[in-house]
């Protein structure tokens, strides 16, 4: 006699509804799936706001400008520059990452905005990881410069000066925790000079006191910097960058005077950078535009007249760089005290 065992059959009974809604998101992820790409084929189709987080006539205004002119051909649309000053440019990168990630608002970056700022401002920790790296386009040299009557014109002389008169020469930076602080401060650590740094509420207070003689010391980014060197009314004694800059053939760098470390942190670079979320593609587009858009000659050549070159780095290496120079910066702002605000 045989038993017979029953095995139970298992069917699989979707109710209607659900049927109709798994059929529907189906639909939808198939459609969602290739939407960047679209997006990225149609894009741009309408002008792209870049927005400045300083204010106009500045040498990251400056630079943005130049570019923007660049990318109006590589991109096929209009750039329209935004100057969104305030905070130390924390204002202006607040609004890129609040912005929608659709390409149509980028922002330009700074050693200050996306290395420096994060530590110095409570407000702007969290901006990097609310950014995506764009391109790294411009390289500018920062030039350390003094007031006529201080009677030096050279490196060694400077330096001699200084260490036989230490306190006695002031040095004027932006603010605490700025980047102008951070040269001058590894400036005195380095040459072992006692340089007193006097912090402004900005770029300008600074310069002004600088040319009145009230300090007798400025390092500056070279835009800013050239039309008060060309008028001899500041001195250029050194400056940091790859090498001598075609304005200033007579200033040597601190490369080659061997202080590669001063010469780094004084080189300062310009970006591009989206609302985290842009979609690949979209960053693809504006990458490609906005390199080829830096080495354009007549581009290249308005670079030049304000002491900047375009930056030849493999774009991959951007977020990486930006990581290795906030660490970087950070142990400075340690080392000096600096507290976020």
């Amino acid at each position: 006699m045989h038993t017979r065992h029953n095995t139970p059959a298992y069917t699989c009974r979707l109710n209607p509804k659900a049927l109709a809604v798994a059929t529907l998101t189906g639909a939808a992820l198939a459609l969602a799936l290739p939407l960047a790409a679209r997006a990225a084929d149609v894009y741009p189709s309408k002008p792209v706001k870049l927005v400045v987080p300083f204010a106009a006539g500045g040498s990251t205004d400056i630079v943005a400008r130049i570019i923007a002119d660049g990318m109006r051909s590589t991109l096929g649309q209009a750039i329209v520059v935004d100057n969104k000053a305030g905070a130390g440019g924390v204002i202006g990168t607040e609004a890129v990452a609040q912005a929608a990630p659709d390409g149509y608002t980028i922002g330009m970056a700074t050693v200050s905005t996306m290395t420096i700022n994060p530590f110095l401002f409570t407000r702007a920790q969290a901006l990097p990881a609310k950014l995506t790296p764009v391109a790294n386009l411009v390289t500018m040299p920062a030039v350390y410069m003094v007031h006529p009557k201080l009677g030096v014109n050279t490196f060694e002389a400077f330096v001699a000066k200084a260490k036989a008169e230490p306190g006695k020469i002031s040095g004027a930076v932006p603010g605490l925790g700025t980047l102008g602080h951070l040269l001058l401060a590894s400036f005195n650590d380095t040459l072992k000079t006692d340089i007193q740094i006097v912090p402004y509420r900005g770029a300008g207070p600074a310069l002004n006191d600088a040319l009145a003689g009230m300090v007798q010391l400025m390092p500056d980014q070279l835009p800013s910097a050239m039309p008060h060197i060309k008028s001899g009314k500041l001195i250029p004694f050194v400056q940091a960058s790859e090498g001598r800059s075609p304005e200033l053939p007579n200033v040597p760098t601190f490369k080659e005077l061997g202080y590669n470390d001063l010469n780094q942190l004084g080189i300062s670079w310009f970006g591009i950078v989206a609302p985290k979320g842009t979609p690949a593609p979209i960053i693809q587009r504006l990458q490609e535009a906005a390199v080829k858009a830096a080495h354009l000659p007549d581009v290249q050549k308005r670079l030049k007249t304000v002491g900047a070159n375009a930056s030849d780095m493999d774009q991959s290496q951007f977020p990486a760089q930006i990581a290795s120079e906030s660490q970087r910066n950070k142990a400075l702002l340690d080392k000096l005290g600096v507290k976020p605000e």
